[in-house]
């Protein structure tokens, strides 16, 4: 049985103090990806659980309504409940898109200043 020697470790970047993580902390530029972050996250998250809310409310009070066939033996609470999951993969990846596109940048940004590799 062969076996390969593994590659050699690389030197790994001394931490940084207790100091330049609040500096980091106070940043504007920590601040601002904080700020997007919020701006999406929050607002989606509050969005979701009130449409949430909303299918477990009809499913509770409006029996005749979530009963409404739509087609053959599919009724409205089917096609709402779906439509819950089908939600949950759309939020997950807008954000992922999101993250990708306007947090990732600021956050390695960051990241490569509290390690010294700017």
């Amino acid at each position: 049985m062969a076996t390969e020697t593994p590659p050699p470790a690389k030197p790994q970047a001394p931490l940084p103090s207790a100091e330049q993580f609040t500096e980091v902390r106070d940043s504007a530029e920590f601040a601002e990806l904080r700020r997007t972050h919020r701006s999406f996250a929050f607002p989606l998250t509050i969005a979701f659980i009130a449409w949430y809310l909303l299918y477990v409310l009809l499913s509770n009070y409006a029996g005749g309504f979530m009963g409404t066939k739509v087609a053959g033996n599919v009724n409205m609470a089917l096609v709402l409940g779906l439509a819950q999951f089908l939600t949950t993969f759309l939020i997950a990846w807008w954000y992922a898109r999101h993250a990708a596109a306007k947090l990732d940048p600021k956050a390695e940004a960051i990241k490569s200043r509290m390690e010294g590799a700017e």
